[in-house]
């Protein structure tokens, strides 16, 4: 080996190196989604059908559309813990006014604006009054989740117009209506992070709350906006809970928070605020999606779904601290 040859080998290999780790941690959930798909395209040959993928896609797009808007909160270093409560009184409070026979145009939009409200209130918590949002949000859950049971005295509420259920049974040609909106939603978020002032504002505060008030971005409005975000895509989705259920239970949507967190954490976005993109947080939900779906498929008990998904979060979540300290 002549003395040039030995003079570029390492940096040649610590190019490759580097290399390997940037695809790993750009594409590794896309790599695992893939490789978890053709596990149990093996394992279960009613995995690939297109009625398998529209029973995944219409699951995940409940849980797809609760991660758009955690991942708003998140990037601000914010968490949100109260979707999974503030779903189940948005979907009990449209559900009764369609029972009522209000219409759907009222219904819907009064299940919106309860989640908007309500997101509203964890923002003004979090960005006035300097409530930590895990306090808030938590605070929040048990409130929203009070006034459920509150609003029809535990009763679920049943026997929905056609038009309401439509909204979550219906179809646009051959895909599911929760699919349908679920990628409008997508579509529009995406296109509002990147190429929005309003989507760098919010990496802005993520990043560095400091400089972003320095350079005279009025953080308090954003971070109030990320939570009304959260509220009304939260409220979106309670509506399409409802619809596809054919009732709305006041014990609908426990846990989901978890599932949210879950996939913004696994799509890349950082805890800390100011990293990721909307377009892993929807690979992240369709991991999950998969997971559920391929280990029903398989007869594996829910509690040991429980458990997996737990080990993943944590998981995820230590990736995310390694990747930082790196």
């Amino acid at each position: 080996m002549t003395n040039l040859q030995a003079a570029s080998s390492p940096p040649l290999l610590g190019r490759r190196a580097l290399d390997l780790r940037s695809l790993r941690e750009r594409y590794g959930v896309v790599i695992a989604l893939i490789a978890l798909c053709a596990a149990l395209a093996l394992a279960n040959p009613h995995f690939m059908t297109w009625g398998n993928w529209a029973d995944i896609l219409r699951q995940t797009s409940i849980n797809g559309i609760l991660a758009i808007g955690m991942t708003c909160v998140v990037l601000t270093a914010g968490i949100d813990l109260s979707v999974g409560a503030i779903l189940a009184l948005a979907g009990m409070v449209g559900a009764w006014l369609a029972a009522d026979g209000q219409g759907l145009a009222v219904s819907v939009g009064a299940g919106l604006g309860v989640g908007m409200l309500l997101g509203g209130v964890n923002g003004l918590l979090v960005a006035w009054f300097a409530v930590p949002p895990f306090v808030a949000t938590l605070g929040m859950l048990s409130a929203a989740r009070g006034l459920t049971y509150i609003y029809n005295d535990g009763m679920p509420v049943s026997e929905l117009p056609d038009g309401f259920l439509a909204i979550g049974a219906g179809q646009l040609g051959p895909v599911p209506m929760p699919i349908v909106i679920f990628a409008v939603a997508v579509a529009v978020f995406a296109f509002v992070l990147r190429y929005t002032v309003y989507g760098r504002y919010i990496y802005a505060v993520g990043g560095n709350l400091r400089s972003a008030k320095t350079s005279g971005i009025n953080t308090r409005a954003i971070v109030l906006l990320v939570y009304v975000v959260s509220g009304l895509l939260a409220g979106l989705a309670g509506i399409l809970l409802a619809s596809r259920t054919t009732a709305a239970l006041p014990q609908a949507g426990v846990s989901y928070e978890l599932d949210a967190i879950a996939a913004v954490v696994i799509g890349g976005t950082s805890l800390s605020g100011g990293t990721g993109s909307l377009g892993g947080t929807v690979v992240g939900a369709l991991l999950i999606g998969v997971i559920n779906n391929g280990l029903n498929l398989l007869g594996v008990s829910s509690y040991y779904q429980q458990l997996i998904k737990g080990v993943i979060i944590v998981g995820a979540v230590l990736l995310d601290s390694s990747r930082r300290r790196a």
